[in-house]
Parts: C-alpha cells; structure tokens; sequence
C-alpha cells in the first residue's frame, strides 16, 4: 500500500458574468443530461492546470478566448476520484457561440433558479446567485 494520496481527477466549469447576466449552456449528451444547463467547461488533462484546461474547453465548446480567474463555490464531489470545480471567467470580447451544446442563454438573479441545472453544477447556485446580485446595476432614481 502506497503512502502518496491518491490523485484527484478535476473536471472545470466557467462562470462567465456580462451585464449583471450569467452564461449557461444546454447540455446534448450523455442522454441523462440532454436538455439540462450547466456551466461550460470540461476535463483537465494531465499535462494543464485547472485554468490552462478551462481556457481551452470554452474556446473549444464557445469559439471565444477567455481568461480564467478566481474560484466559485466548493469543490462538487464526482465519484471515483473526480471533482468538479467552478471559475470566474473574463471574456474580454467576443460572442459565445453554442458549439458544443444545443443552446445558450444569459440569465439574471431573477431567472436562474428557472433553469434546470445539472445536479452537479447546483451546489454553485447560492454563490452564483450572490455573485448575479452584485453585479445588478442600481434603478435609476
């Protein structure tokens, strides 16, 4: 028996925020998510850090380059060795498109407890939901 802890394979998703909205992605497979919305991203491979590899699966799965900043929420426990962890992305410019899901959609504070979330990417929901909130632009008086 080895005395290295054993090493955990990360997936990464990107929480990218424009105009006080948050971008979600409408997952087309495996079949028991279809339809479901999450946060984009992917795995990490072994050669990339958690931010190099976040920054490649959103120029894959959304045509942009992004910049990978600060952590959102907890670690989400996948089973078998694997956690799911969130960032806040930059997206200095551009436009996302959908290239690896079946849509995609900007959400408020107001409208993202309306969309049906992957369960994994749920645990975020509260730190999302603060984060939607400071970003919303006062009403004019």
């Amino acid at each position: 028996m080895s005395d290295e802890p054993a090493r955990v394979s990360v997936v990464v998703a990107g929480a990218i925020f424009r105009d006080g909205r948050l971008l979600l992605a409408q997952r087309v497979r495996p079949p028991e998510l279809a339809g479901k919305w999450e946060l984009p991203g992917g795995k990490v491979e072994e050669f990339e850090s958690p931010p190099e590899a976040l920054e490649r699966e959103l120029a894959e799965e959304l045509g942009v380059e992004v910049r990978c900043g600060s952590r959102i929420g907890v670690d989400v426990a996948l089973g078998q060795g694997r956690v799911l962890r969130a960032y806040r992305v930059d997206m200095p410019e551009g436009e996302p498109e959908a290239l690896d899901h079946a849509q995609l959609a900007w959400v408020d504070a107001d409208s993202l407890e309306k969309f049906d979330l992957v369960a994994n990417d749920e645990a975020w929901v509260p730190d999302l939901l603060a984060e939607l909130r400071s970003l919303r632009q006062p009403e004019p008086s």
